[in-house]
């Protein structure tokens, strides 16, 4: 491990506190810097979050650990502000300042929340961000009435429990201490700062040639169209890459570097979504580019759509999990591929599953999501799923809205049947250019249980016929219930 970490380091990678009641990974937005539309790049910033707290006394063993999130484009919000413990949302004042709204108190899990905002601003660039996160890490930091019960130590509960208001009170009082004038706030020679553009103009490209399309490109017409973005920079474009279940071999790991050294100057970022996205890619260069894709399996259209699903690891690695979410997105990706979806509308519905009730799978958020049960059947145990119906966190505003949990337990192997009948039931039912949200809300969660409630929600006696349905997905041996302690080393 000692030598992994080392050869890692090399290439300026780290597992410092990816794990712990810390402050764990930062995220953003993977366009940052590239489209039309944001406030500002909120990059450099993020990293100096990063190296600030890194190994910060106050953020060593909190009650829980600390997600953040970086968003510079806020009516769109594609870093899913809202279910991080703290985010910044980038605004700018009318003389130029730069500055955040700080958000705090967000999360899945079994206690839902959609986070509130703290301070409507708060000044960037002289480091007033990172001093109002301390103050609030510091506030949390001596909760130790959270400690007891991992479940139920994270900072939203805090903010649950006593309200916004409260916190920032005592944020005010805490930015009293005599620790302020300890610290030194200053970002300047934290900042992490990448001239991409730069990177950019000074590769050299003469004597480039890329290959022209030909022959049918409705295939490649239908990836541009969904996996593209033109960047505010002319010539170029971002490519989403569509990575099934989040998982990549080690062969396409390697194809993927050689085609980031080719095409993207080096310059790739990952998706909260668990897709890639290479950055600067000329536009003559696409379609070499989805070709080389195509020769990894990484070629497919439909990125963020309905076959783009998402899961957490479940029961393959994480010690929590309670069922197979990696096998059930599998299964349900198959079922979608054979219904072959070309309706736009239903096209745009997000489906994510989660193999516990705790939400890494970010089930609640999704058009149709699912977190791993069971149900008991005499001695026996059925691997199951509780759906959700009507989440939201792409749309006008950035919003998030949780889905409404439904009154039954779908047994794992019908979860593929059961997501086929809700979106047959949606296609039939909906009004002119309504969403599935919008059904979802208009029709309620009585009209999506009446759908599978007859059948599908019904257990089975176990016996030699009925056999598969107590085994999991991607399993050969049947379903029980296991869990440790902790999702990691902690």
């Amino acid at each position: 491990m000692a030598k992994l970490i080392r050869e890692i380091s090399d290439a300026n990678l780290s597992s410092r506190e990816g794990c712990g009641n810390t402050v764990r990974n930062v995220t953003g937005d993977p366009w940052a810097g590239l489209l039309s539309g944001e406030t500002f790049d909120t990059t450099p910033y993020a990293g100096a979050y990063v190296r600030y707290f890194v190994r910060h006394p106050t953020t060593q063993l909190m009650p829980r650990k600390v997600k953040t999130a970086f968003e510079g484009t806020p009516e769109i919000d594609r870093s899913i502000t809202g279910i991080h413990d703290i985010a910044f949302l980038a605004k700018v004042r009318e003389d130029g300042t730069r500055g955040f709204e700080v958000r705090v108190g967000g999360g899945t899990s079994i206690m839902p929340r959609i986070a509130p905002s703290l301070y409507d601003f708060v000044e960037a660039d002289n480091g007033d961000y990172l001093k109002i996160a301390e103050a609030v890490f510091r506030i949390y930091d001596r909760q130790d009435w959270l400690r007891p019960n991992r479940a139920r130590a994270r900072l939203k509960v805090f903010v649950d429990k006593f309200g916004i208001d409260e916190l920032r009170a005592q944020v005010e009082e805490e930015l009293k201490g005599d620790w302020v004038d300890e610290r030194d706030f200053s970002i300047d020679a934290i900042r992490f700062d990448v001239d991409e553009e730069g990177i950019v103009e000074s590769a050299p490209d003469a004597g480039t040639t890329y290959g022209s399309p030909n022959g049918d490109l409705s295939d490649f017409n239908r990836f541009c169209e969904s996996n593209v973005a033109a960047q505010k920079q002319d010539g170029f474009s971002a490519v989403e890459i569509k990575v099934f279940r989040g998982d990549l071999t080690p062969e396409q790991f390697r194809g993927l570097g050689q085609i980031m050294r080719e095409y993207s100057h080096g310059l790739a970022r990952t998706t909260i979504g668990q897709n890639l996205v290479l950055r600067w890619v000329r536009n003559e260069a696409l379609y070499d580019v989805w070709q080389r894709l195509k020769a990894l399996d990484l070629g497919d259209a439909g990125a963020r759509e309905i076959t783009d699903n998402v899961s957490c690891p479940g029961t393959d690695s994480c010690k929590l999990g309670i069922t197979s979410s990696m096998g059930l997105n599998k299964a349900i990706n198959e079922k979608l591929l054979e219904m072959d979806i070309t309706d736009p509308l239903t096209r745009k519905v997000h489906i994510k599953n989660s193999g516990c009730p705790n939400g890494c799978g970010q089930h609640h958020i999704g058009d149709l999501g699912f977190y791993g049960a069971s149900i008991k059947v005499g001695e026996h145990t059925i691997p199951a799923y509780i759906p959700h119906v009507g989440g939201v966190y792409e749309g006008e505003g950035g919003a998030v809205a949780f889905g409404d949990r439904l009154k039954l337990r779908l047994p794992a192997k019908r979860v593929p049947e059961a997501i086929e009948r809700w979106l047959r039931m949606y296609e039939a039912e909906r009004t002119e250019g309504e969403t599935f949200k919008q059904y979802a809300t208009r029709v309620g969660t009585p009209r999506f249980e009446e759908e599978v409630k007859g059948d599908l929600a019904l257990p089975e006696e176990f016996g030699l016929e009925t056999m598969n349905t107590f085994i999991d997905w991607d399993r050969d041996v049947p379903f029980q219930v296991i869990r440790g302690e902790g999702e990691c080393a902690v």
